[in-house]
């Protein structure tokens, strides 16, 4: 997508061999900065840290992590032992997010595959180029998929209203390498002239809504409006949202979401007022071993400064941090919760539209259930 004009991916190779070059999200909306990677260390600390953050954006960083392990080990005495250490380092940033340890294991069976340590380094960059280019075609054709479903709506409406769409968190290109997957239809459905207006969830305590969507969807000129995270089901109840369409971290083969802490809420209020709740993802977010995931989808809990404590623009010009809460008081930071699949009216993947059910699942990812 794009950034004052120019096109950029989140993630991508340096041109000098080794380096890494990601959007530092840290900064948005604030300051546009493009931040180096070097290491391993250098790769982890930035999942870790959040300076990339979603589920297909973690992944193909963690790829692109994975060919800068495997040009550490080329140069070692047991390039296996290295590799091993660093792809458990990459894995253990965010627990939740199954992309993560997708894409490290799919470079390690990729170099698994040949023998020599020259060889296994071409794998790796070949690999992590891979895990890029698919994570943000199945984006686009998401985006094609989730179009028809938006135009249906429209069509349905009084002539130049538009539709409306709640989003939670952010699942936008930023999340992934390009296009996203909850804004992907809507970005898809302005293009085609279809006019949208989306209400953007600030989804404490990050505010990747207020920081990131809004700014991303302000770039491709989508009307929008940052909202409180309390204000979606008053927004629903006054018949101010057409569709809710948001992300997921991880889901199950059987159509549980673990998405950004307050999705529940959201599925709980549109199923009450008869919205439609839409969950964009691409094959690579799927968790094809955890059967029911309220019970078994691992729920990451973060620093509670992130609480207690919220950054901004100063009046100066310079981004500052104030304390919200009273010295003494606890804080919980639980980052993502779970909808479980009977709350969900359909998953958008780049096959096109199921319902959250472990037999429309099936049918759309026949080889993944298989292998299961």
């Amino acid at each position: 997508m794009h950034v004052n004009g120019t096109h950029y991916r989140t993630v991508w190779p340096g041109e000098e061999p080794g380096v890494i070059r990601i959007i530092d999200q840290r900064k948005l909306p604030f300051a546009f900065e493009i931040e180096d990677l070097r290491s391993v260390d250098e790769v982890a600390s930035a999942i870790r840290d959040m300076h990339v953050r979603g589920a297909g954006c973690i992944g193909a960083t963690a790829g692109y992590g994975m060919y800068l392990a495997a040009m550490e080990a080329s140069v070692a005495d047991d390039f296996e032992a290295v590799l091993r250490r660093r792809a458990e380092q990459l894995i253990a940033t965010r627990p939740t997010a199954v992309n993560l340890r997708w894409a490290v294991d799919r470079q390690l069976a990729a170099m698994a595959e040949v023998e020599w340590p020259g060889e296994k380094l071409d794998v790796a960059e070949a690999t992590a180029r891979a895990i890029a280019d698919e994570d943000a075609a199945a984006c686009r054709a998401i985006g094609e998929h989730g179009l028809e479903l938006i135009r249906k709506l429209h069509e349905a409406k009084p002539d130049g209203e538009p539709i409306h769409i709640l989003t939670h968190c952010n699942a936008g290109w930023l999340a992934f390498v390009d296009h996203g997957s909850a804004t992907a239809p809507i970005y898809a459905a302005h293009a085609a002239g279809i006019p949208v207006h989306v209400w953007v969830d600030e989804t404490r305590p990050r505010n990747q809504g207020a920081r990131l969507t809004a700014w991303e969807l302000g770039q491709e000129g989508v009307p929008h409006t940052v909202v409180a995270d309390n204000v979606g089901g008053h927004l629903m109840q006054r018949g101010l949202v057409d569709l809710v369409i948001t992300g997921t971290d991880r889901t199950t083969w059987t159509g549980d979401v673990a998405n950004k802490i307050g999705t529940y809420l959201k599925a709980l209020a549109a199923r009450d007022n008869e919205v439609p709740f839409y969950v964009a993802l691409p094959s690579s977010t799927f968790d094809w071993e955890i059967e029911d995931g309220v019970a078994g989808i691992p729920i990451e809990e973060r620093g509670g400064e992130e609480v207690s404590h919220l950054a901004g623009l100063h009046e100066s010009g310079e981004e500052t941090e104030v304390r919200l809460v009273p010295e003494g008081s606890r804080t919980a930071n639980y980052a993502f919760d779970v909808t479980p699949a009977r709350l969900v009216s359909g998953l958008i993947t780049e096959r096109g539209i199921c319902k959250a059910h472990r037999d429309s699942i099936a049918v759309m990812f026949p080889e993944c259930v298989a292998s299961r």
